[in-house]
């Protein structure tokens, strides 16, 4: 038999150690942050926690807080976050090809589940769908991008297609290729959609001309333009609401 050790010799683990006090300390950490969730859902998480979520399954072995937190700071939003170019979040020490794939995911998850919102009614009876559908796909974008929602006789969504992408303030547009697609798909109406990067929704003098332009082009056509919406990280302006068509 093997002899004890005196009950006051030093343990390996430090004084007043135990082996469960051994573990990394983010261990507790997330399985306190999961049952928050589970409990009360993603409102009951500030972003960076929310963040924190989505970073353990691709980084598993480490304390993702800090990370969270600097990625917050730098796009300043969850919903930013998730939707920043890979290039930009490349640039955050820390985030990999593995990460990047994850926000992706999750960016794309969330584009589905407001297109399903959608897709399946009559686009003028569920219009604040189609605002969360616009702002989901387009508010937090880097660059301006242009978006045409194309709807059969009876406003069901037929196509949704972005028809350019841009620079940070302006993304080219031609009326006559808008009327082209319209007429192959059969579409007797269109609501045309585009973002702000600058987070500030309201329309520009050329903003304005383009709209009237393909309202001039598509009217003859007997396409209906019902609204043009403008969306920003500060909300979103309607041409229709200003009456501006």
């Amino acid at each position: 038999m093997s002899a004890r050790p005196p009950p006051d010799a030093p343990s390996l683990l430090g004084e007043g150690a135990s082996p469960a006090a051994a573990e990394p300390h983010y261990l507790g950490h997330r399985d306190r942050l999961r049952a928050r969730f589970a409990q009360g859902g993603a409102d009951a998480l500030p972003d960076y926690e929310l963040l924190e979520l989505a970073l353990f399954r691709a980084i598993p072995r480490r304390d993702v807080k800090p990370l969270a937190k600097a990625l917050i700071r730098r796009f300043g939003s969850f919903a930013e976050v998730v939707s920043a170019e890979p290039s930009r979040l490349a640039e955050i020490e820390g985030i990999g090809a593995g990460v990047i794939a994850d926000l992706k995911l999750i960016e794309a998850a969330g584009h589905r589940l407001a297109r399903g919102a959608i897709s399946a009614r009559p686009l003028l009876s569920s219009w604040s769908a189609v605002l969360e559908y616009c702002r989901a796909t387009m508010a937090f974008a880097a660059r301006e991008q242009f978006r045409v929602l194309f709807l059969d006789k009876r406003n069901h969504l037929i196509a949704d297609e972005v028809q350019g992408r841009g620079t940070v303030d302006h993304t080219p547009v031609y009326p006559r290729e808008v009327a082209r697609r319209a007429l192959e798909l059969s579409a007797t109406a269109i609501i045309l959609a585009h973002n702000h990067p600058s987070g500030d929704p309201t329309p520009s003098a050329a903003d304005i001309r383009m709209t009237r332009e393909i309202v001039g082009v598509l009217d003859p056509l007997g396409i209906i333009v019902h609204d043009h919406v403008i969306l920003g990280r500060e909300g979103h302006a309607s041409f229709k609401g200003l009456k501006l068509i």
